[in-house]
């Protein structure tokens, strides 16, 4: 897999705080899953946030966000890619990382198999 490990030491670092944050490899990257359910991952060179649905509209105002569309090209209502223009400053990394978390309690958890 080839993604940036220094966008997910980013990442790591920004969660090392919390009491359950498990890393899965999915996405083409790494995800974060807190309290067992996906919040931030990377993908590639890319942040994938679940930020909800509340959030998304003014998320994709931005010319470097965009939707995440799944299989059968069913647009996502939860998550969307972030490029690195949009988190390369501190500031902004943080405002993604704090919609992630703050969308968290409200996420549903997957399924279990």
């Amino acid at each position: 897999m080839n993604y940036s490990t220094k966008l997910a030491d980013r990442i790591r670092e920004a969660l090392v705080h919390l009491p359950d944050v498990e890393e899965k490899e999915m996405f083409r990257g790494v995800c974060f899953m807190v309290n067992g359910k996906m919040c931030v991952c990377v993908s590639g060179d890319e942040m994938l946030c679940r930020i909800g649905a509340d959030e998304m509209e003014n998320a994709l105002e931005n010319n470097y966000v965009r939707r995440m569309v799944m299989a059968r090209d069913k647009p996502s209502k939860d998550f969307v890619y972030v490029s690195e223009e949009g988190f390369h400053h501190q500031k902004d990394f943080d405002h993604w990382v704090k919609l992630a978390l703050e969308f968290n309690p409200k996420a549903k958890a997957s399924k279990k198999k």
